[in-house]
């Protein structure tokens, strides 16, 4: 098992080296880890949120990460139950060291133990996937929304662009940093949480990212505003960044009210 980190974490550190250089030089920002519990039973839900509540987040801060998000996917949601846990990280190898923290956490260990001692077949998840992603130069670090309405309100929207092939992945990377289409988010209030090139997951190339609003009318009325500003249609309507799209995923969240995003 140690081998098998040991190589996934090499193999991080070679994608993400290689998109720095196709970018032109070291590409300076966080490393973001995304957990995606996936879940079928009220049980399990139950479970997960006792887990990340009282043992994983409190170990997180414990370890030096002072911010960390947990989002829910919506309660109409029946098809795909997930829960996202989102983990900032200033580098590759913190994400190895943090097991290692863990494993010698003694409180963790304790406050972890249904989690970690769950039976077969009474496992606190169906399914556990993790995506790897390299913060954009333009949003090199995450931020924590500044939303005044209760988190049982807020919805937070995860988008994920999808590519034809490497060259348009980084070609709408640039979109957002170079050609400012996160400026033209930020000066909308956008809230954004994050930007990231996957480096690590399961639908690349492709990139993902986070942003936050009061309410779902909030949301809609933001991306009205959207579509219809001056920036974004000049920007859109440039040949050289056509056709950088090919498939886009929209997943909307509820924060936990114990989250820190």
């Amino acid at each position: 098992m140690k081998f098998k980190a040991l190589g996934t974490l090499i193999s991080a550190i070679f994608l993400s080296s290689l998109i720095s250089k196709v970018y032109g030089g070291v590409a300076k920002g966080d490393f973001y880890q995304v957990k995606v519990y996936h879940y079928k039973t009220a049980s399990q839900f139950n479970s997960l949120q006792h887990y990340l509540k009282d043992a994983y987040l409190p170990a997180l801060h414990r370890n030096g990460i002072k911010h960390a998000g947990v989002f829910n996917t919506m309660h109409n949601d029946t098809v795909d139950r997930r829960i996202y846990v989102f983990i900032p990280f200033k580098n590759l190898n913190d994400i190895e060291l943090l097991d290692a923290k863990l494993s010698k956490d003694a409180k963790y260990k304790a406050d972890a133990k249904d989690y970690l001692d769950a039976p077969h077949d009474t496992a606190p998840y169906s399914r556990l996937e993790v995506i790897l992603l390299k913060a954009f130069a333009g949003m090199p670090q995450p931020a924590v929304p500044a939303l005044s309405a209760p988190k049982s309100g807020r919805i937070y929207e995860l988008r994920s662009y999808e590519s034809a092939t490497e060259k348009y992945h980084i070609n709408k990377v640039s979109m957002f940093n170079e050609g400012d289409e996160i400026g033209i988010f930020s000066r909308l209030g956008f809230n954004a949480v994050f930007y990231g090139s996957v480096i690590s997951g399961h639908n690349m190339p492709n990139l993902m990212y986070m942003t936050a609003f009061a309410n779902k009318d909030e949301r809609d009325k933001h991306w009205n505003e959207f579509i219809v500003d001056a920036a974004w249609k000049t920007l859109s309507a440039k040949p050289e960044y056509k056709n950088n799209v090919s498939h886009i995923d929209i997943t909307f969240l509820q924060a936990a009210e114990y989250s820190d995003f």
